[in-house]
């Protein structure tokens, strides 16, 4: 009877080392990607290998995220909880779980797929797992900033693995995730600061406080709006995507004005909650826009 108890435990927790719920939007975004590199629909076999490949890439780096800031995650609240936080599973599981599915998802994605796809998955997975967590994150505020090209990588890897190339349309998307992040990541930031106070990590709320950290938002906030509107000015979007792209972009500046000038942690967390909310019915109506574009629904 233990014995069974214990598995489903342990495959949770491993479940839980590659953050299911980030890895669920991140690729979500790559999906959109693949549907949206051709006017027709893609073959499907790449869209299922792909999916697989990237997510397992994607797990593999938050896997070592997760190993990298266990002390860190052990002091805040949110994080505590996670297996290796608590000691439930060690430094070498980690590393061989994550080498495993990383592995597994380059072979996938190199035989599969393609090459192109293949390395620039394994490059965002360097820039999440490395440069942004072990390098950037402990040493400047800028940290999301910076290292949000990583987390924006899922669109062109997505376009990557269908068209086997990566134009300016993929780049738009890529730019729009790059533009969201930070934003989003400081909202959360400003209502868990007593979180990341004892992290220790150099958070722009806790460097910079409240404020600037308030002005930054705000200021983001006008600059997604305006590269929302790339792909309606390129041709890869027609009205649907343009009307909706409005709405939404004017209910996050309603957040972000919110938290710039009437802040309490219960609007920062309401727009921390939107801006997910956001990004998915962003890139999905642009999908949706674009079969009516290319087919004339």
């Amino acid at each position: 009877m233990t014995t069974l108890t214990a598995q489903p435990n342990r495959i949770a927790q491993y479940w839980a080392l590659t953050k299911p719920r980030v890895t669920q939007l991140a690729v979500f975004c790559a999906v959109i990607g693949m549907f949206l590199s051709s006017p027709e629909l893609p073959d499907w076999h790449k869209v299922v290998f792909g999916t697989l490949g990237i997510w397992l890439l994607a797990g593999a780096a938050f896997a070592i995220n997760c190993l990298v800031e266990r002390e860190i995650d052990s002091r805040m609240a949110r994080t505590a909880r996670r297996p290796l936080a608590r000691g439930e599973i060690t430094v070498v599981q980690t590393l061989m779980f994550s080498g495993v599915i990383g592995g597994l998802g380059m072979w996938v994605l190199y035989a599969l797929v393609n090459p192109l796809t293949m390395w620039l998955t394994f490059a965002t997975f360097v820039g999440y797992a490395i440069i942004y967590t072990i390098i950037l994150k402990p040493a400047t505020p800028q940290n999301i900033v910076i290292g949000g090209l990583a987390g924006a990588m899922p669109p062109a890897l997505g376009w990557a693995a269908i068209a086997n190339d990566v134009p300016m349309q993929a780049w738009v998307l890529v730019m729009i995730i790059f533009i969201w992040t930070p934003p989003h990541f400081w909202a959360l930031a400003m209502y868990r600061r007593d979180d990341y106070a004892k992290s220790g990590l150099p958070m722009l709320p806790i460097t910079h406080g409240m404020d600037v950290t308030k002005f930054h938002i705000l200021m983001y906030t006008i600059a997604l709006l305006a590269v929302s509107m790339l792909p309606f000015a390129i041709g890869m979007s027609g009205l649907i995507y343009l009307g909706t792209a409005i709405v939404l972009g004017a209910i996050f500046f309603w957040h972000s004005w919110r938290i710039y000038r009437h802040y309490t942690d219960l609007i920062a967390r309401k727009a921390f909650a939107y801006s997910i909310v956001y990004l998915s019915i962003l890139f999905a109506v642009l999908l949706v826009d674009h079969y009516f574009l290319f087919r004339g629904f």
